[in-house]
């Protein structure tokens, strides 16, 4: 227990330790808090008194910064009139100067000009003569060659006139051959030109096949089938040529829609790819005549040309195929992968069949061996049951066995009695 003493009565009072800690905690609670704000009383104070000494002290500072600028800005003016006026007073001296020597130069320059004039004078009578016989020579140059321009002009127009004269022999020979040639001998001529074209560039088409088709099973023939393979004999593309020309002099003139329709019939019964129409018809007609002409809305993957666009047209149609011809084979490669795959679910699906089905029978055949087991336990047990109750039936003869005896099997027998008793005297 402890004591407190009351400072005013005198009054002793005992309490008990946690009573006593309690009041200890609040004594000194309360002095510790009280104490606290006496600190920041104090604190607050000197934070304001050294904020107003820092305060005063910057403005000193600062004023007395304000004032050396204004002496320096002083001095600076002081010493920027003074060197205005020096450097106006130099201006002002080496102008006088500049306008001095710029007399004299004047003067030298005026004395010198009028010694040029008398010199000059005397070149220009010198260049002008010589100005005048050059002129002289030049004209007379230019006569001669006038002369010579004309003999050249004179002889290039004869030149000009000759073969003019051969081209126009030219074109009536020409003419007078066209008008000679039958429509056969026409429409050969075309296909003469576009075979000699073809052979003559054979070495850039290795594997191509080009020929005239000359089967008519089916009726009817285009003029040439031309087919392409790749080093692995694999066909690339396949084209059915028709050639078309026509004389000049003919009544009835042929249109190229003419040929379509048995054109497009050709190549599916010669089982082509590609179609195309080498025409001379239509002479006039710039649509044939611009280049090559797709028909293909009319009759699929069908073309029109002149035969100057004959090579063109086989190497555009061929590079086309080239790039289908990869895509195919890539595609080939997926369709491949697709198909073992398919394959490969067919298989497993077969497999998960079988396996079913064997599966169904094994269990189907398992349960049946269970019930001949059990139809087997069945007739063991029964044969159990039997052979126990024969046994017990053999203990009950082999008791009857062991209770067998002579005088068992004599006891009402005299006869058999007699005779045991006969054996045993003999005995």
């Amino acid at each position: 227990m402890n004591e407190i003493k009351c400072p005013k009565c005198g009054t002793v009072f005992q309490i008990n330790e946690t009573d006593y800690e309690s009041i200890v905690k609040q004594i000194r609670d309360s002095e510790f808090i009280h104490e606290i704000e006496l600190r920041e009383n104090l604190l607050k104070k000197e934070k304001e008194n050294a904020v107003k000494l820092a305060i005063n002290d910057t403005e000193k500072e600062l004023n007395k910064k304000i004032n050396e600028k204004d002496l320096e800005i002083i001095n600076l003016k002081n010493q920027i009139e003074n060197n205005t006026k020096e450097l106006k007073n130099d201006l002002e001296n080496t102008y006088s100067k500049k306008i001095n020597e710029k007399d004299l130069l004047i003067k030298d320059l005026e004395n010198k000009i009028k010694l040029s004039e008398t010199e000059h004078n005397l070149e220009v009578k010198e260049k002008i003569s010589a100005k005048e016989k050059e002129i002289d020579k030049l004209s007379n140059e230019l006569t001669l060659s006038k002369n010579e321009y004309l003999i050249k002009e004179k002889n290039l127009k004869e030149s000009y006139e000759d073969k003019i004269k051969d081209k126009d022999e030219q074109i009536a020979y020409y003419k007078d051959f066209k008008a000679r040639q039958s429509t056969k001998m026409i429409g050969e001529s075309l296909e003469v030109h576009c075979s000699t074209l073809f052979n003559s560039l054979r070495p850039l088409f290795k594997n191509a096949y080009f020929e005239k088709d000359n089967d008519i099973k089916t009726g009817s023939k285009g003029d040439f089938i031309f087919r392409d393979f790749d080093d692995d004999g694999e066909e690339i593309v396949s084209i059915m040529f028709e050639m078309k020309n026509e004389n000049d002099k003919t009544s009835s003139k042929h249109k190229n829609e003419d040929f379509l329709k048995e054109l497009d019939k050709d190549r599916k019964e010669k089982k082509c790819e590609y179609a195309v129409l080498v025409s001379l018809l239509e002479i006039d007609n710039e649509l044939y005549n611009n280049g090559i002409v797709d028909v293909s809305y009319k009759y699929p993957k069908m073309y029109v040309i002149r035969p100057q666009f004959f090579i063109p047209l086989i190497t555009l149609i061929r590079s086309m195929a080239l790039n289908a011809l990869q895509y195919k084979k890539e595609l080939l490669i997926v369709q491949n992968q697709n198909i073992d795959i398919s394959h490969f679910e067919e298989n497993m699906n077969a497999f998960k069949e079988g396996f079913g089905r064997n599966y169904r029978l094994a269990s189907e055949k398992f349960m049946k061996a269970i019930e001949e087991i059990d139809k087997t336990i069945d007739h063991l047990q029964k044969t159990k049951e039997a052979l126990l109750s024969s046994e017990n039936n053999l203990r009950l003869a082999n008791n009857k066995a062991e209770d067998l005896s002579i005088k068992k099997l004599t006891r009402n027998s005299e006869t058999m009695a007699k005779m045991f008793e006969e054996l045993k005297k003999e005995n």
